[in-house]
């Protein structure tokens, strides 16, 4: 954009992000600070993002005609899909007819929402390496496909499902049916469908945040970040840091995987890129054209944290992706079901060296939900890392 408005005036810039969880309420401050107008949309009244935002509103936004209604109504310039449960088809109908633009694109918006469309374009379009797969139907075609193409072990995700719900490992034949039941409870949207991956022995996986933002010609250029290392149980996130240490071949290799990628998907915005690494090999497994749950390590390691990032990206303007400091993240979880917790333990946390908390104000709390992160930087990755599950496990929610 050649210039940026001022909000609630006739002249605002208006952006909608549809999803406003935690990284969605990153997102929306940082468009704030540049002086954009923010509608905060999500599936329940009072998510984080819409704690912040100019206005908020509460639709299901896998309804097509929901999502239709709302965006004719605000007529946003930009629409931000934060999440994957969204009617693509609608956003690409809108942005072909000139209502909106969507960011990345429609299109990047449709084929990354499930792990089918995303997967059949890297190994299949663009012949990028990835685990051996197969999809399928029913409990029966699972059961087949491991027995005669996948084998034991085994990864099996529902087609569409976020921060690794839904997702087991299998060691062997007595576990197909328990995955395939947890499958189907943790998909978003599109329930009776699942992908089984062939298990891959790597060393570590990554996530390669890569950045496509306009230069000072309108062109689109590539830039990345340093490489975030992370590790997770049962396919959810509960740990990150950044730089993960990477021979060099190797990290070359994640860049031109990250670059083939999300030169074909287009568009403005930070990218999500997940890969499994061994020795200096290299496979592709995700991409989300969105702030990662991982990088939320970087609002402590980037002069320009992943949110600000897209933030500017997606506005046009110029990025900064150097590394400030080596850090790390650790999650807090709720620990309890309830409504409107309280966090004990803030102040002794924050007395850890080097340490910041974010606290997402969910209003909600389950045991296994992410309901805020710590996060710390030291120029020894290990004492950051051990410093932010430090801080991490000393906030204890509880029921108020």
């Amino acid at each position: 954009m050649s210039s940026l408005g001022t909000p609630l005036s006739p002249h605002a810039t208006k952006v909608m992000l549809l999803g406003s969880g935690e990284l969605g309420k990153e997102v929306l401050i940082a468009l704030q600070r540049l002086g954009v107008e923010t509608i905060a949309v999500d599936r329940y009244d009072n998510a984080p993002g819409q704690q912040v935002a100019h206005h908020a509103r509460t639709i299901t936004m896998s309804d097509p005609a929901q999502l239709k209604s709302l965006i004719e109504k605000e007529r946003p310039q930009l629409v931000v899909p934060e999440i994957e449960a969204i009617a693509t088809a609608m956003l690409e109908e809108l942005e072909a007819a000139g209502t909106v633009r969507v960011i990345p694109n429609a299109r990047a918006a449709r084929l990354t929402m499930d792990r089918e469309g995303i997967r059949r374009l890297a190994a299949e379009t663009l012949g990028l390496p990835t685990s051996p797969y197969v999809f399928c139907d029913s409990l029966p075609e699972l059961q087949a496909a491991i027995e005669s193409k996948i084998g034991y072990p085994c990864i099996v995700k529902p087609v569409m499902s976020s921060s690794g719900k839904g997702q087991s490992k299998i060691a062997g034949p007595a576990d197909v049916a328990a995955a395939w039941d947890y499958a189907m409870a943790g998909g978003r949207v599109s329930h009776g469908r699942v992908i089984v991956e062939g298990f891959i022995d790597f060393d570590y996986e990554i996530t390669q945040l890569t950045v496509r933002a306009l230069d000072a010609d309108g062109q689109a250029q590539t830039h990345f970040c340093e490489p975030i290392g992370h590790l997770q149980v049962n396919g959810d996130y509960v740990e990150s840091w950044q730089p993960q240490p990477m021979r060099a071949v190797a990290l070359q290799r994640c860049c031109a995987i990250a670059k083939a990628v999300t030169d074909n998907l287009g568009g403005q915005g930070i990218f999500g890129v997940e890969l499994f690494v061994k020795g200096d090999e290299v496979w592709f497994s995700e991409v989300s054209p969105r702030p990662h749950d991982t990088g939320m390590v970087t609002m402590v390691t980037q002069w320009q944290s992943e949110f600000e990032l897209h933030a500017r990206a997606i506005l046009g303007l110029p990025v900064n992706t150097a590394l400030k400091s080596p850090g790390a993240s650790a999650v807090i979880y709720g620990g309890v079901d309830a409504k409107g917790i309280v966090f004990d333990g803030v102040a002794e946390a924050l007395r850890v060296p080097n340490t910041d908390l974010r606290l997402f104000g969910k209003p909600e709390s389950f045991v296994k939900r992410r309901m805020g992160v710590a996060l710390a930087f030291d120029a020894d990755l290990e004492v950051a890392r051990t410093r932010a599950k430090q801080a991490a496990s000393l906030v204890k929610p509880r029921a108020a």
